[in-house]
């Protein structure tokens, strides 16, 4: 694509990545088909080589965003699916990223989106503040239907809708400290406690602490972690996100200082994505740039560092058949697909993918509160394709995937961690019945 930005422009780094990102995309379109909003809406502006044109002109011209381009990329959910499907390597997650915070920046929204969008940076990252609003939530529950009349409100209607009837107690494995080994020490890992899937579903990292120590790997919690960042980050909230990023690489080097380690283990892979781009974000900062580039490189999703050690043959094989749902930051933003699959067969389960399995299920971090009509369709059509592959269980890798999947499906949806652990040794997933642990065939 031809550019045409000015050297002052081009000083900027940010415009000037921007400006490489733009010059690669050839018009080829191959993004279009599959992009979830292009596939959901039809329209062009709703592509990636829509929002890639909008992006352009906007950055280009020097421009404050208007009302047109932050209607087209408020609907992108990052799924990044057309970086998977480009043939020439456009890395469009950096380029929508850099939108984002343009927007944040020239754009004044509504009141009610502003407030609304204020009101999930101060609580969704911070799990005390999460849990204590996710109690509150019963209150507004009569008030939903409403909610749902009103356009401007119909954010807070997905927020209740979302919010569990019952609320896991907090976990005590995710204060900080370190989780030894049992027998011979094969390694040493950091694993990232996170905010929402802290409180929604703390026995995923329970679980995780659990297998791995009795695979002889110990497991530090550092003080001072946080969230990852991700959830301001794709509201454009650049300074948010990269405090926390920030936040985060002083934590795992304290740690790494203090014993070393062989990963840092990532079990939401949402969080996973961004981690690993840390040295990205923070490639300017030159008191950051080198150590987040290490914590980057550290940065491994569960199920990417089970498959690089030597496991023992399983405790029991449950012959189970799984639908693996592969979460959009695990396929597309990751590039991990083989992992989860490869090692839940060899746990003894029988995996089947559903159709369309590129598709995004709607959940996309704050996505399904922000869009939630656009979300519902892509979670209805996700769901239907996860029911057509007749499992007993979905198994995904991502705690805003497991939400949203959940709020329709009719089968259990779990971590992939815990059917691991329980082929390992470990318990029965909570939520997982007797009966559905007899193969469908």
């Amino acid at each position: 694509m031809q550019t045409n930005f000015s050297p002052n422009q081009l000083a900027d780094p940010h415009v000037a990545e921007s400006e490489k990102i733009l010059r690669k995309c050839v018009h080829c379109g191959f993004c279009t088909a599959t992009c979830p909003t292009y596939v959901t809406l039809g329209n062009e502006l709703d592509s990636p080589r829509g929002r890639i044109y909008l992006i352009k002109d906007m950055l280009e011209n020097g421009r404050p965003a208007d009302k047109e381009i932050v209607t087209h990329i408020d609907r992108c959910l990052s799924c990044l699916a057309c970086m998977t499907t480009c043939p020439s390597g456009v890395n469009y997650m950096h380029l929508v990223d850099h939108a984002r915070a343009h927007i944040q920046e020239t754009y004044k929204r509504p009141l009610i989106d502003r407030l609304t969008r204020a009101m999930l940076a101060f609580v969704l990252p911070y799990p005390r503040r999460f849990r204590a609003a996710l109690k509150l939530a019963k209150l507004g529950r009569p008030f939903i239907g409403l909610f749902e009349r009103i356009q401007a409100l119909k954010p807070l209607a997905a927020m209740l809708k979302l919010a569990p009837a019952s609320i896991p107690a907090a976990s005590p494995m995710a204060s900080p400290g370190s989780h030894a080994g049992q027998g011979a020490k094969r390694g040493r890992v950091a694993i990232l406690t996170g905010c929402a899937q802290s409180v929604l579903d703390p026995a995923i990292n329970e679980t995780t602490i659990s297998l791995l120590t009795r695979l002889g790997i110990e497991v530090v919690v550092p003080p001072g972690e946080g969230c990852c960042g991700a959830l301001v980050h794709h509201m454009g909230r650049e300074e948010a996100a990269l405090a926390s990023a920030r936040q985060n690489v002083d934590a795992w080097t304290r740690a790494i200082d203090q014993g070393g380690l062989d990963a840092i283990i990532i079990t939401a892979s949402g969080c996973g994505t961004t981690i690993k781009d840390y040295g990205f974000m923070l490639r300017l900062d030159p008191a950051y740039a080198a150590k987040a580039a290490r914590v980057s490189a550290l940065a491994k999703d569960i199920t990417e560092y089970l498959a690089g050690i030597e496991l023992p043959e399983p405790a029991r094989k449950p012959g189970t058949v799984v639908a693996y749902h592969s979460a959009c930051s695990m396929q597309h933003g990751q590039k991990i697909t083989r992992q989860p699959k490869e090692l839940l067969a060899k746990a003894g389960f029988i995996v089947r993918e559903p159709r369309e399995g590129h598709l995004c299920c709607g959940s996309a971090g704050t996505y399904n509160i922000l869009q939630s009509e656009i979300s519902a369709r892509l979670r209805d059509r996700k769901v239907k394709n996860i029911e057509a592959t007749g499992a007993a269980i979905v198994a995904t890798g991502n705690i805003g995937c497991i939400t949203q999947i959940a709020s329709a499906a009719s089968m259990p949806v779990v971590h992939t961690v815990k059917l691991l652990d329980w082929a390992y040794g470990g318990p029965r997933p909570e939520g997982v019945r007797e009966e559905s642990l007899v193969a469908a065939e």
